[in-house]
């Protein structure tokens, strides 16, 4: 089986719609595809319509969340910050096989979906205040009915010449967390994250956890603390981490009886990445799936 647990569709920032999604992973040999949109489960519906006969959809959403204490002065409760950024460190939550009409999770998946438009307006003009003469109406048709983020206005410096290539734009130059252009938004708890998604009957992943090029990245001690709550698994094989990285993530993951999972990303052309390029071993999927109580994967049937 291949199985890739991380794509996302224009329900956010990928440029694949939802069945398209459904249909390249199929073309691309997948046995299992996740749809991870961000915040949003608002593509589900579409690619279920559209799942290819043998090809089995999970639903899920990658979680915005922001760590805002250093692990040993009370993570969980939000104390302290970190050398550097006190205003925390950013990262994303894949969560599985939720219940996407829960309320209390549904609620906050909201809250930061509605936070988007005023943060990428921000963004805009910050960008435009640092000389780059890009427009609001521009960043909004890139979006069209997707959750606008940072991707729709890196692609937007791509249509004006300013980078070569979205990955550019995500520099401290930009749009990097911290980056000169760079606002924050709401994010959850990354613990708050951990017990909203289990009380949904789902189970969590930390995303690309030591994805340096990203930004600042959390300690392992918070991540210990992260399993420690409740937290089910870390995505190791990734475009954005090096080999090195992904054996030190596999050493961290067996110390802390983590599970490992290897994923895409997908953002169809958005990103170099492609469908299928890093997969999960088919036991870890079959462990995920036991470990849910709140949705089930569907296998397409064709009709």
């Amino acid at each position: 089986m291949r199985i890739d647990l991380h794509t996302h569709s224009t329900a956010s920032d990928g440029t694949d719609t939802p069945a398209e999604l459904v249909r390249n992973a199929a073309a691309a040999g997948l046995d299992v595809v996740a749809l991870t949109d961000h915040d949003t489960v608002g593509g589900y519906a579409e690619a279920k319509r559209a799942l290819p006969a043998g090809l089995t959809l999970v639903t899920g959403a990658e979680l915005s969340c922001r760590l805002t204490a250093a692990p040993g002065s009370g993570a969980s409760g939000n104390a302290g910050a970190f050398a550097g950024d006190p205003a925390g460190v950013s990262l994303h939550m894949l969560a599985y096989l939720f219940d996407p009409a829960e309320p209390e999770l549904a609620r906050e998946r909201e809250l930061v979906r509605d936070d988007r438009v005023p943060r990428a307006r921000a963004m805009v003009d910050k960008l435009r205040e640092l000389g780059v003469p890009i427009t609001w109406e521009q960043v909004a048709r890139i979006a069209g009915d997707g959750a606008v983020g940072r991707p729709h206005v890196a692609t937007a410096l791509v249509e004006l010449g300013v980078v070569d290539s979205v990955s550019d734009a995500f520099t401290p130059q930009w749009l990097a967390n911290g980056g000169r252009a760079y606002v924050e938004k709401h994010e959850l708890d990354p613990f708050e994250a951990i017990r909203l998604v289990k009380a949904a009957g789902g189970v969590t992943v930390f995303a690309h956890p030591l994805a340096l090029k990203r930004g600042q990245c959390v300690p392992e001690s918070a991540i210990a603390e992260l399993a420690a709550a409740g937290l089910d698994g870390i995505e190791v094989d990734h475009m954005d981490h090096a080999e090195a990285t992904r054996a030190r993530l596999r050493g961290l993951a067996a110390e802390l009886g983590l599970l490992i999972t290897g994923s895409s990303d997908y953002h169809g052309s958005r990103k170099t990445c492609r469908l299928g390029e890093y997969t999960t071993d088919p036991e870890i999927y079959g462990e995920i799936v036991r470990r849910a109580t709140g949705a089930f994967p569907v296998p397409g049937t064709g009709g």
